[in-house]
């Protein structure tokens, strides 16, 4: 009875010392909502998704919910509408062979499968892009373990293109910053494929990415063509750097639209 009673005793001392941390970790992050980004870290979320995959919604959504509840947080969303569904019945628009380029170059380096919908965090691991919970885990890790390398980013519209404006420390041979223009949020009336019949809701679509090399250059400029429909409220610019050899991502920024 005694030896039960101690362990009794020990598991409570622990649950509770448990729950004071995750208390002290909310009040860090209600009273200091840029704490990870000053202290630590910071989340680059890619899901590589299409609209022809009838998994893939469940992913988009998840998204779109990380987005609204990290909004004063260091994390990133980039959703890459891959081409390879394209011949199940339902061309994607937002699809491109670039996109699935880059989740091919992911399936080389993770050794990993390539499906949809899939989610990489930082560069490092992937998920089912509708697993919540070891995503929740993932983020939680990398945005209290991981250092985020500055990156100042503009952006500026003229009447044909989006001029955006870089700088960083960050020089290094095996270094890229990949420059994407997102567009927030956005909706298509699926007419065949296996989400015939639905409204698919999409955030934070990457129509272009532009790759810049930092061996010789921290600073400088990258153009994107202005989409059709463009409205600046709806569009920003997400900017990340990438070793290209490890696929390690040390760095993460945005910026709206000017």
């Amino acid at each position: 009875m005694i030896l039960k009673n101690l362990f009794a005793v020990g598991a409570f001392t622990t649950l509770m010392f448990a729950a004071s941390a995750f208390v002290q970790k909310e009040k860090i992050r209600e009273t200091h909502p840029g704490f990870s980004s000053e202290n630590n870290g910071f989340a680059v979320l890619e899901l590589f998704t299409s609209e022809g995959c009838s998994s893939c919604p469940p992913a988009d959504e998840l998204m779109g919910q990380i987005e609204k509840e990290y909004i004063n947080r260091p994390v990133y969303i980039l959703s890459y509408h891959v081409d390879y569904w394209n011949r199940m019945g339902w061309k994607d628009r937002f699809s491109s062979a670039e996109n699935s380029q880059r989740q091919q170059w992911y399936t080389r380096l993770l050794q990993s499968q390539t499906y949809t919908p899939q989610l990489v965090v930082n560069g490092r691991e992937e998920f089912v892009g509708s697993e919540r919970n070891s995503i929740e885990t993932a983020l939680q890790n990398v945005l209290f373990d991981t250092k985020n390398t500055s990156i100042d980013l503009s952006a500026k519209i003229s009447q044909t293109t989006v001029t955006v404006n870089y700088k960083t420390a960050a020089t290094d041979s095996q270094n890229k910053l990949l420059v994407s223009l997102v567009e927030k949020k956005s909706s298509t009336q699926v007419e065949g494929g296996e989400n015939e019949g639905h409204r698919l809701q999409h955030w934070q679509i990457v129509h272009q990415q532009n790759s810049i090399s930092l061996k010789d250059a921290s600073e400088g400029m990258t153009i994107f063509k202005l989409p059709d429909h463009f409205s600046h409220e709806n569009w920003e610019v997400i900017g990340f750097i990438q070793n290209l050899k490890t696929g390690r991502i040390s760095g993460a920024a945005k910026t709206a639209v000017q």
